[in-house]
């Protein structure tokens, strides 16, 4: 085969990571049913006591409400981040599993994209289980709340993509203290999570907007609260934009790094 050509036969990769994952779904289920508990219990019975309620998009929004959809889109990230970045390192160096594919007809285009595919689709079991734990809290509202799936699935394709570009470019497994350290943990803290953004500085502000997970908390806690407002569009378009730039980039890096 052409070397860049792209099948439905990805879709085979997809399905051997579905199929290791059917082997231990009992704990996989365990962390988004377990997590959002302990948060809510968490910022719910103790900061939320202290912040009160928060003004939004000219609604009065309790503090326990605002934070979880952000929880959701938190998880979006971590679940397809890690899955493309340690546990992808692993499959491809220590375990030799994309090597073993490389034997059948599948190309390293068709592996790679099944990846990334799979990591999408963890972010939305993910965020279906945590949607329905939070939900049985009262803190969500419908139906948007439904659009939080299809969104979870773009969250997970954008940050899929950036950890197999870490998983590209990073020497060792060691290394991915890196872009955990300076990307991820930023974006937990400082993306519109767990305060306003209108809290921050002018120029921290602006940051906080190149952060891909800042337009994921907005779209997520829009359609949770049904906060809608024109800035969603450019969210949307941010990550739409985004996924079509670090999807075929991040393909691209990791065929150099596997031929290399």
């Amino acid at each position: 085969m052409k070397p860049g050509a792209i099948s439905t036969r990805c879709l085979l990769m997809w399905q051997r990571n579905f199929g290791v994952y059917r082997k231990t779904w009992k704990i996989s289920f365990l962390p988004p049913l377990i997590e959002p508990m302990l948060y809510l219990l968490a910022f719910g019975m103790g900061l939320a006591t202290m912040v009160g309620e928060l003004q939004i998009e000219g609604r009065t929004i309790a503090y326990t409400r605002f934070i979880a959809p952000a929880l959701i889109a938190v998880a979006i990230m971590y679940n397809a981040f890690f899955e493309n970045s340690y546990n992808s390192f692993v499959r491809m160096y220590y375990q030799k599993t994309f090597d073993a594919l490389l034997a059948t007809p599948l190309n390293l285009e068709e592996i790679i994209l099944g990846e990334i595919l799979w990591a999408a689709t963890k972010s939305g079991i993910a965020a279906t289980l945590m949607t329905a734990v939070i939900s049985c809290f009262g803190l969500l509202e419908y139906p948007g709340t439904l659009l939080l799936i299809p969104l979870a699935l773009l969250g997970g394709l954008l940050f899929g993509a950036i950890g197999m570009i870490c998983t590209a470019l990073v020497p060792g497994i060691e290394m991915f203290n890196l872009p955990i350290f300076l990307g991820i943990t930023p974006m937990f803290l400082f993306s519109g999570t767990f305060f306003p953004l209108q809290n921050l500085p002018d120029w921290a502000q602006s940051l906080a907007q190149l952060l891909p997970l800042t337009h994921l908390a907005a779209l997520a806690r829009g359609c949770a609260l049904h906060l809608w407002g024109a800035g969603l569009w450019l969210s949307l378009l941010y990550l739409l934009v985004a996924v079509a730039l670090l999807l075929p980039l991040a393909i691209r890096l990791m065929r150099r790094r596997i031929l290399k």
